[in-house]
């Protein structure tokens, strides 16, 4: 008898339509990973027990970990599909939505806040595109070295599943915006508009909703540091506040 991957993936025809259960047997090949199960469904799409149903939607890019637009929940934990191998993963393999956003179909969710977040925290450098500027200026090594771990927040949204300060609740802006607003204040081009993102952190979901769970720095996919980053923003804002306290 063929080995299979047993799937059970959890399923949502729409925004308001009523949430189910499917189960899935798919053909296991060597090296697998769960990109490939949801394609085997996609191709035949039949649950465990030989009946017809719908294939599955998700989202997809770049498949090498690096977008980030294929993240869900797999086994209970936020994560890549695609970096997600089949034979590291006990079976059934569970895969649902991520659930602190508002979600489009099956395992595909709508993200845009996270973006919108970015906007909010001015996360970019402001530069004259229209001539040459050179190069650019020279940064010391240390520095150099944690700018580079925050540039690599593919803005997947893992940290804000796991973060429980992100809920209907709150209108917290998650660790990923955070460390970003960190990583552009850092830069010797972006600290231009410093005190502006200073000034978006300090307001409604901003810092002072992080509740130091820590979670987001545990499931982070590219190791950024992202309680560092919030930590040395809690003293940024601090320092800010008082200084503008005395100034007056």
């Amino acid at each position: 008898m063929s080995r299979t991957v047993r799937l059970r993936i959890r399923r949502q025809d729409g925004p308001d339509a009523p949430s189910r259960w499917e189960e899935f047997a798919v053909p296991h090949y060597p090296h697998m990973n769960v990109i490939t199960c949801l394609q085997e469904i996609q191709r035949n799409p039949v649950d465990a027990q030989g009946k017809a149903t719908t294939p599955v939607v998700w989202d997809c890019n770049c498949l090498e970990e690096v977008c980030g637009a294929c993240t869900m929940v797999i086994n209970g934990r936020a994560r890549q599909a695609c970096s997600a191998l089949v034979d590291e993963l006990p079976q059934p393999i569970v895969l649902e939505p991520l659930s602190k956003f508002p979600l489009i179909r099956d395992l595909m969710v709508d993200r845009t806040v996270m973006f919108e977040n970015l906007k909010r925290i001015k996360g970019w450098v402001p530069i004259d595109g229209t001539y040459d500027l050179g190069p650019g200026p020279r940064l010391a090594e240390k520095r150099r070295q944690f700018g580079y771990r925050l540039s690599r927040c593919m803005t997947c949204g893992c940290c804000m599943e796991a973060c429980p300060q992100v809920n209907r609740r709150t209108n917290f802006i998650g660790p990923a915006a955070l460390a970003q607003a960190l990583y552009f204040n850092i830069s010797p081009i972006g600290r231009s508009l410093a005190e502006e993102r200073l000034e978006a952190i300090m307001g409604d979901g901003g810092i002072t909703e992080c509740g130091n769970a820590q979670n987001c720095v545990k499931v982070c996919p590219k190791e950024v540091p992202l309680t560092t980053a919030i930590a040395k923003l809690n003293g940024d804002t601090t320092w800010y506040f008082l200084r503008n306290w005395f100034q007056r």
